[in-house]
């Protein structure tokens, strides 16, 4: 899950960025609206955290910038200011979430979770995928019922391949998701990582669909 952090407090994107990579989700961080405008309408995102009072372009219009631009991203508004015009305004906007400052990071993490679920089309936490399990909101893996060991980038491809099961999903896509803007990728990373779920998960557990991508099937048992 790749999240847009859009705040200009250094010290407290630093805080809630640490603990979403230590959650798995992907970070990319954004200071100024300016900034936040351009990434969110130039990058692929799965989910956005927005200050409302940010330098440059105030968060309510680089939302409604997002919005008339068609992105649709879920967007978690996150800010100090609680008052009612503040959350009517985001949410005219177009927000998806309110989060007032100060909050538990847990609680954002949920919320996060719940967010990116739901633009997939999952109400219910737990998808299933034959043998495979996956609590969405808890952010594990079980496989025939037992729980699944996975490393932090098998994880990001597999979470990301289980919301969009049986749709075809590509190699840039998943890359963008996977890795933290600032990493350096090695060219078939992505496909060492397929390999080596696809040992864990059954080899006809993920297929993939020459010149367009990978696609989770039901076939992952052990």
């Amino acid at each position: 899950m790749r999240v847009l952090l859009v705040e200009d407090d250094e010290d407290l994107s630093g805080r809630i960025a640490a603990v979403l990579r230590s959650e798995n989700f992907v970070v990319d961080i954004a200071r100024n609206g300016e900034d936040a405008l351009h990434a969110g309408l130039t990058e692929l995102f799965d989910v956005a955290i927005l200050d409302l009072g940010l330098p440059k372009i105030d968060g309510v219009s680089v939302l409604k910038g997002w919005r008339e631009g068609d992105r649709n991203l879920p967007v978690l508004v996150l800010t100090a200011r609680d008052g009612w015009p503040d959350k009517v305004s985001s949410f005219k906007a177009g927000a998806d979430d309110f989060l007032a400052k100060p909050f538990k990071v847990e609680e954002l993490v949920l919320r996060l979770r719940a967010l990116v679920r739901r633009a997939f089309g999952h109400a219910a936490s737990r998808l299933v995928c034959g043998a495979l399990v996956f609590d969405a909101q808890l952010g594990t893996f079980e496989l025939d019922g037992l729980p699944l060991k996975l490393t932090a980038l098998e994880w990001r491809v597999l979470s990301c391949l289980m919301l969009r099961k049986g749709m075809i999903v590509d190699r840039r896509e998943l890359t963008e998701r996977v890795y933290d803007g600032d990493a350096e990728v090695d060219s078939n990373s992505i496909e060492v990582i397929i390999a080596r779920l696809r040992k864990k998960l059954g080899a006809n557990s993920i297929e993939t669909v020459r010149g367009r991508g990978y696609m989770l099937t039901a076939a992952a048992a052990s």
